[in-house]
């Protein structure tokens, strides 16, 4: 085989490979047509709370997985007041462009409290992202994901479902952990089921409001000190 052969296969495969995604499913797709709250810029949906405040949540979506898919759950905490900036990836995969954040800042300049969070793979990169960034980050958000890199746990909230429970063998600390009974690892997303991933016994509906008030509450605790 030649060279040129070898890129093309290469490339086609890798094409392939990423053109396969969980697209998002209702309610996410309609709140993205219908919500007056949410602007897209460029790859950037910022979704407002009726009345904005200091403090943002910049979200990475779980690898293959349409972003809008996540629109539901972070509806729920611009109704607590968050502002919420939702990452579109290069093919769907925050790994290839973990350090996205950085366009956000600017376009949000009255924000002084600074989150950054994400599903799976992208909550990998925006632990990552943290870690090389602690002063602008007041906070790590995991969901179905732990801290990559050198973020002190007390800086971070991870969240996992009990049929998620791989991630337990990961995590090397105690701090701000949240295991949700009867969650997975997909139903953080409005994609569907994911494949390998074992069905949950509460709804997605449930799962997310359980993820929120949790994140809420690091959020109310973090801004104590």
């Amino acid at each position: 085989m030649s060279i040129i052969s070898a890129i093309v296969l290469l490339t086609s495969a890798f094409f392939l490979y990423v053109s396969d995604y969980y697209k998002a499913e209702n309610p996410a797709v309609d709140m993205m047509k219908e919500a007056d709250n949410i602007e897209v810029r460029d790859n950037l949906t910022i979704i407002s709370p009726e009345s904005p405040g200091d403090t943002a949540l910049i979200f990475y979506p779980g690898a293959k997985v349409e972003h809008i898919a996540y629109i539901p759950m972070l509806e729920k905490l611009s109704k607590n007041g968050i502002t919420c900036v939702l990452v579109k990836m290069p093919f769907n995969m925050a790994i290839f462009s973990p350090n996205e954040a950085e366009k956000v800042f600017d376009e949000l300049p009255g924000i002084e409290n600074w989150y950054i969070g994400g599903h799976s793979m992208g909550g990998a990169m925006a632990s990552s992202y943290a870690a090389k960034n602690l002063s602008k980050i007041k906070g790590l958000i995991l969901l179905g994901a732990y801290i990559y890199g050198d973020v002190p746990p007390k800086n971070a909230l991870t969240i996992y479902g009990t049929f998620n429970s791989s991630i337990e063998d990961k995590i090397d600390y105690t701090e701000n952990i949240v295991i949700i009974e009867g969650g997975n690892h997909a139903q953080f997303g409005n994609y569907g089921q994911q494949r390998g991933d074992p069905p949950a016994t509460i709804s997605s509906e449930k799962q997310q409001d359980i993820a929120v008030e949790a994140i809420m509450e690091f959020i109310i605790e973090k801004t104590k000190e």
